[in-house]
């Protein structure tokens, strides 16, 4: 698969309205992520609870998809830039064959797009989705960063971390903790 140098946005999966969204440039589609043996009709966004059978749907909200060519393809993160990874970081990998976990070749697909791979390791990957408009003879693409088998406690402990920290410090630059220090050694 050739990414196009000029023909790309980051896309990703976006949640509008209580509903996922992936934006192929010009092209929009519903987004869900299925786990039919682990978690039956729960849909995802983007992360992925667990290792196991997952189902990747596409709704189409333009007609015109349903007559371009969608090719999906899921690779490990080899960036090493999780949830930051983008496109152009994309493009720099050398050898995007030995980073491919899975890969649908480039399918119409009238209304709805699926894909269907079975995870085998937790960890972070890319998957991207490029639509060839066949009238227009251009090339969009897609890239939204992912994890599977992801904690669920996303930033939360690095944000705690901060402000812990910038409370102690605060506390540090008014004397304050001096003065508590020296409050409780006097009470011993």
């Amino acid at each position: 698969m050739t990414l196009p140098a000029k023909a790309y946005a980051h896309g990703g999966v976006v949640l509008e309205e209580d509903i996922c969204v992936i934006k192929i440039e010009v092209f929009s589609a519903h987004f869900k992520i299925y786990q039919p043996q682990t978690s039956q009709h729960q849909e995802f966004c983007e992360d992925i609870p667990s290792t196991d059978e997952t189902v990747f749907v596409m709704e189409y909200e333009h007609s015109s998809l349903s007559e371009t060519y969608i090719e999906f393809r899921i690779i490990n993160d080899v960036t090493g830039l999780g949830r930051f990874a983008k496109i152009e970081d994309v493009n720099k990998i050398q050898n995007l064959e030995s980073a491919t976990v899975f890969h649908q070749s480039p399918k119409k697909d009238p209304d709805i797009f699926t894909a269907i791979h079975s995870f085998n390791k937790a960890g972070w990957y890319i998957g991207i989705v490029t639509a060839n408009h066949p009238g227009t003879n251009k090339t969009y693409t897609a890239t939204f960063p992912f994890e599977v088998g992801f904690s669920g406690f996303g930033y939360l402990p690095l944000f705690i971390s901060l402000i812990l920290l910038l409370q102690i410090y605060y506390l540090f630059t008014t004397g304050q903790l001096a003065r508590w220090i020296d409050k409780w050694n006097s009470q011993k």
